[in-house]
């Protein structure tokens, strides 16, 4: 069977680590070897990119310096982790990928989407997801169950509620723009309801 690139997205409290676990899961019953990893990160540099990226600092962080830094930990993971997995036949499971860059940097930070198209051409030379699955729910709801969580929030949860708005809104724009890669899972369901999506959407694929 030939190899695919799965992403998941989602706003904050989206319940994407739930669901990864899950579709994971499922594949690896379907005898389908399974990478798993997640972004920023993957990557031993990845990783320390991740830290700079979370970690809420009082001099703040530029937008740009963001979006290249989002950028400098993606080129890493695809020349180190993605791409070798693919032409081994495996199939990548990611926690966000470059969808969540036009949703954070370009929907909830305002940069331009034909200067993020322009550093993904370039980095990514042509590599894109073969299914993303985004998790939607609304925002409110979303921030509620990150408040509900232990532990102090980071550099993005941080955020006010009109830069997840401006985050959703654009997800919800490039799921409209490519349906057949990008499916929109409501994250108001029941778990139970919500993999019995997952398990359709995944059942055409390994058909």
């Amino acid at each position: 069977m030939n190899s695919k690139f799965i992403s998941i997205e989602g706003i904050e409290g989206a319940g994407k680590s739930t669901q990864l676990a899950f579709i994971q899961q499922y594949l690896q019953q379907q005898g389908i070897n399974v990478v798993v990893t997640r972004e920023p990160g993957g990557t031993e540099l990845g990783e320390q990119i991740r830290t700079l990226l979370l970690t809420p600092r009082e001099e703040g962080m530029s937008d740009n310096a963001e979006l290249l830094l989002m950028f400098a930990a993606r080129a890493e993971h695809v020349n180190q982790v993605i791409r070798p997995a693919l032409e081994r036949g495996d199939w990548v499971l990611c926690d966000r990928f470059v969808d969540a860059t036009f949703a954070y940097q370009g929907g909830g930070r305002g940069i331009d989407s034909s200067r993020i198209e322009q550093i993904a051409n370039w980095t990514l030379n042509g590599l894109q997801t073969d299914l993303t699955f985004l998790f939607d729910l609304p925002v409110e709801v979303g921030q509620q169950r990150v408040n509900a969580r232990q532990g102090d929030n980071d550099r993005f949860e941080q955020e006010k509620t009109a830069f997840f708005q401006r985050i959703r809104e654009c997800y919800l724009q490039r799921a409209q723009s490519e349906p057949n890669r990008l499916k929109v899972i409501d994250s108001n369901q029941s778990i139970e309801q919500i993999q019995l999506q997952l398990k359709s959407i995944l059942a055409t694929m390994l058909a």
